[in-house]
């Protein structure tokens, strides 16, 4: 049997469609008595590997096939995940997973090669995870788990992670053109040689588009990379160097009632001066390095971003004259240092493996809110300059005690420092806060290629530094109180992994979540909003089966309740907390010039307020594409988006709006973004 490192170098060498990757290992569950794994193209071999039944990795070939509208979209290859957009192209998306409404991104981790994607304590919100800057060509997978129970995975992390890796290396350079309706044109140019001992990739997209809007989007946005990778029998490191920009106009919710009466159509906005613009360039490094010691991984990056958006949410609720429109700002220098070592020994003649780790982050930060009028400032609600340093420590131990039963235990202790400096003193101060939460998995099996699991753990999530300072109301003046830094969340999940058919994969989860408080800053008032303590608790459904070389099937279904936990009057249901997600892909390929593939998406109806009695509607989405390889090196793609041209809602809200003529309380109403109409886009392809 082979050593665990040198089964780590196998699986981490796959190919995939003739491109190998280096994508990143969560845990070290693999230990020296499993049996060896081979991971290939379209598969989902993960008995023997896996810690719960609600990991998995998503390969390139099944990334390839998704027809996606905006980059962030390739995430919902995850099951049970829904990315949405409520104010059009450049801004983040919205992310909905485990009966949560994760906004932005908060209790949901992405990242990057490694590089954390979710920003904390950002202008807009906590969590802010901005996708924009992703080219989906060259991503070679997603790793994803979900719950709490992995000592390295720490903020935001609570219902889930996912890591997405960058190719190395191409076998040919590939050039793309795409055309498309509502303003849609993009290119893109990929190449990668070889550069003495090493390999230099470097890509370069341009972007257009103005959407189904009244108001144009008029969205145009670059993208470059730059990597250097080397490998050897030992060593193996890249360096990559990212730059993107974008700017936009929105079109943010607009009310119900408004569309009813023909004060604004589907199509249309209140304030058609919202919109935006950021860039982010970033510098990494990652190092693997294999002895009989163990295998040592450094993870190094610095990365800056900005960003000026401006929103209008409540039209003329709070400005009669002027209007509602604000201005959220965000510049921000991050950098972070992340070193892992993982060992294996026997222990009284028990394998164990075992890894230690260091995170370290340090995020300097300036952002503001300000009052606007077609995007010019009025007044400053508040300006802050925030430094925030953060430091996580774990160990993890994985220990083969039968040959049908192992354990993955950890400890993960994580370090906050927060320093805040407003604009009114009140609200400037220093914070800091810790905390350690307990990892635990108990993995039985397999049995005719089944495997069954046991997760519990603790984790977190931080607030915005600026509420755990915040004295004072920046709007209305009137006191608040400050809230703790770092909110725990404790998780519970057994689940199930088959692979006794051929060609199936699939497994079963079900688990619950409890998280102290939901308190969250919310920026488009400049405070924080104290909310209860809750509790997520459902099931997922996950399968892959590819029945021949030529199809493949790929289906997800969960279901989850969320509630608030202690008792108040205004009722335990929690707004906007998703319920049922499904989603299917058929993907066609191996059948002479043709490929292609459907896939069908549902998004279930959610609670818009504490007691239920405003709900939004399920929506249900359809896209697919189809290609033909004209030769060898020649190929066209065909893309049609939201097929059956339904005119449901991307996403919901209910809260009070003032539209000109209405009273000046306002009026309660959903408001919602539409799913954008049917459009076609063309690409041709070519490799050289």
């Amino acid at each position: 049997m082979k050593k665990v490192t040198e089964l780590i170098v196998e699986i981490q060498r796959f190919m995939l469609g003739g491109i190998t990757v280096i994508p990143f290992m969560v845990n070290a569950a693999g230990v020296p008595t499993l049996r060896e794994v081979t991971v290939r193209p379209n598969s989902r071999e993960l008995i023997g590997v896996a810690n719960s039944a609600s990991e998995g990795t998503v390969l390139k070939q099944q990334l390839d096939a998704r027809t996606v509208y905006r980059p962030g979209e390739l995430l919902e290859t995850v099951p049970g995940l829904i990315v949405t957009q409520h104010s059009g192209e450049g801004k983040a998306n919205q992310y909905f997973l485990r009966g949560f409404n994760l906004d932005h991104g908060t209790d949901f981790r992405i990242s990057v090669d490694g590089m954390l994607v979710n920003q904390r304590s950002h202008g807009h919100g906590q969590g802010w995870a901005d996708t924009n800057f992703l080219i989906p060509e060259l991503v070679a997978s997603a790793q994803y788990l979900k719950g709490p129970y992995y000592a390295g995975q720490g903020d935001f992390a609570s219902a889930g992670a996912v890591n997405l890796g960058y190719i190395d290396k191409l076998p040919k350079g590939m050039a793309s053109y795409g055309i498309g309706e509502q303003g849609f044109m993009r290119g893109l140019v990929v190449k990668s040689h070889d550069a003495g001992s090493g390999t230099l990739l470097y890509a370069l997209e341009l972007l257009t588009k103005d959407g189904p809007w009244v108001k144009h989007e008029d969205f145009k946005k670059f993208n470059a990379v730059l990597r250097y990778s080397q490998r050897s029998e030992s060593t193996q490191f890249n360096v990559t160097a990212m730059g993107y920009g974008g700017r936009w106009n929105a079109t943010d919710q607009i009310p119900r009632r408004g569309v009813a009466s023909g004060y604004v159509s589907r199509l249309g906005a209140i304030d058609p001066s919202d919109g935006g613009e950021s860039h982010r360039f970033s510098l990494s490094g990652a190092l693997q390095h294999y002895t009989r010691l163990g295998t040592t991984r450094i993870n190094l990056y610095t990365l800056h971003t900005n960003l000026a958006l401006f929103s209008n949410f409540t039209y003329f609720l709070d400005d009669p004259v002027n209007g509602d429109q604000f201005s959220q700002t965000d510049k921000r220098f991050q950098s972070a240092l992340n070193i892992s070592h993982i060992w294996d020994h026997k222990l009284a003649g028990i394998d164990t493996e075992n890894e230690i780790g260091v995170q370290v982050q340090n995020d300097v930060i300036d952002n503001g809110l300000l009052s606007t009028r077609q995007r010019q400032t009025l007044s400053i609600t508040r300006r802050d300059h925030i430094n925030q340093n953060s430091i996580g420590l774990y160990f993890q131990n994985s220990t083969q005690w039968l040959p049908k039963f192992r354990s993955v235990a950890g400890v993960r202790s994580d370090f906050y420092w927060f320093d805040v400096h407003s604009r009114q003193d009140e609200n400037s101060g220093q914070r800091y806060d810790s905390m350690t939460n307990p990892k635990l998995s108990l993995i039985f099996g397999p049995w005719q290629q089944t495997e069954f699991y046991f997760n519990y753990g603790g984790g977190f999530h931080s607030n915005d530094a600026r509420g755990t300072t915040t004295t004072i109301d920046p709007k209305t003046g009137g006191p608040v109180n400050p809230v703790n830094p770092l909110v725990r969340s404790t998780g519970y999940e057994v689940g199930v992994r088959t692979a006794i058919m051929p060609g199936l994969q699939a497994s079963f989860a079900a688990f619950r979540l409890d998280m102290d408080s939901e308190l969250l800053f919310v920026g488009d008032a400049g405070t924080t909003v104290a909310s209860r303590p809750s509790r997520r608790e459902g099931f997922e459904v996950s399968t892959f089966y590819m029945p021949t070389d030529w199809l493949t099937i790929d289906l997800d279904y969960a279901l989850a309740r969320a509630r608030f936990t202690d008792p108040d009057l205004s009722g335990q249901h929690i707004p906007g907390a998703i319920q049922g997600v499904g989603k299917l892909a058929v993907a066609i390929d191996n059948l002479g010039p043709f490929w292609g593939s459907l896939q069908w998406r549902y998004f279930g109806k959610r609670s818009l307020i504490e007691d239920n009695s405003v709900q939004s509607r399920p929506t249900v989405t359809l896209n697919g594409q189809i290609g033909y390889r004209i030769s060898k090196n020649v190929r066209i793609l065909v893309q049609g988006f939201n097929l059956l041209n339904t005119h449901a809602h991307a996403i919901d809200y209910y809260y009070a709006s003032r539209l000109p003529g209405e009273a000046t309380a306002g009026v309660s109403d959903i408001h919602f973004h539409p799913v954008e109409s049917r459009s076609l886009r063309v690409n041709f392809i070519a490799n050289f």
